[in-house]
């Protein structure tokens, strides 16, 4: 009986990942819809499911109890549409860049594409090259009302630093000031649900701005981490 609870378990988990499959069609829908606020609104809870169900993996123990299926290839699967598909397809039908200009989306889909096929693409304690947080970059472009230029910019230069292999910090995962960034974590997290609900409230740019401040302090412990790991390489 313990047993069958345990593999209905692990199954429930898989089902809370697919979820974001109806919610990507949710989000595509909401974008043909021209609606950005249940395009935002979807994507949060989206991204909720993302933050929690490996949680729930772990503690159900999935790859033992369904050793057959694998839920890595499910949450890829589902991330890819969320972190890259979606944002991409939000950066023209958003209004971000003029409509001449939307091949500029496919320089992220195809570098995320060769980043998440990387076998190095994660370590225990890192990502390795720029992380596809695209659904973050295009929020802030979106609700800071970012120029075309500065949107091709980012969107480009972004896409190169997938390749540049920088040890990007795992958040729940390396060790480094981990109390700090875990506080630090949840506020700005908590700003960007706040901004994800009223992405186009009054309050949302300087909300934006100041929020900032995680992306900021994350870079530089990145480059911080990516020196120690290559000096504990180089040891080796």
């Amino acid at each position: 009986m313990q047993g069958r609870r345990r593999v209905l378990a692990a199954w429930g988990v898989h089902l809370y990942t697919a979820l974001g499959l109806p919610l990507a069609w949710m989000c595509a829908q909401a974008l043909v819809d021209g609606d950005a606020t249940r395009f935002w609104l979807y994507s949060a809870v989206a991204c909720a499911i993302d933050a929690t169900d490996g949680f729930l993996a772990r503690r159900v123990g999935v790859k033992a109890v369904l050793p057959s299926f694998n839920g890595r290839r499910l949450d890829d699967l589902v991330d890819f549409l969320h972190f890259v598909v979606l944002p991409m397809a939000a950066v023209p039908a958003l209004g971000l860049i003029p409509e001449g200009w939307g091949m500029l989306c496919v320089l992220p889909m195809m570098a995320s594409g060769y980043g998440f096929c990387q076998e190095e693409a994660k370590t225990d304690d890192a990502f390795v090259g720029f992380p596809s947080y695209w659904n973050i970059v295009v929020l802030y472009l979106y609700v800071l009302g970012a120029s075309p230029e500065i949107v091709a910019a980012v969107l480009v230069v972004l896409s190169a630093l997938v390749f540049v292999p920088i040890h990007y910090v795992y958040p729940s995962r390396t060790p480094r000031l981990f109390r700090t960034t875990s506080v630090l974590g949840w506020a700005w997290a908590a700003m960007l649900v706040a901004l994800l609900s009223a992405p186009e409230a009054a309050w949302a740019r300087p909300l934006a701005w100041w929020s900032l401040y995680f992306p900021v302090y994350y870079a530089g412990l990145s480059l911080v981490h990516d020196r120690d790991v290559r000096r504990r390489t180089a040891s080796l």
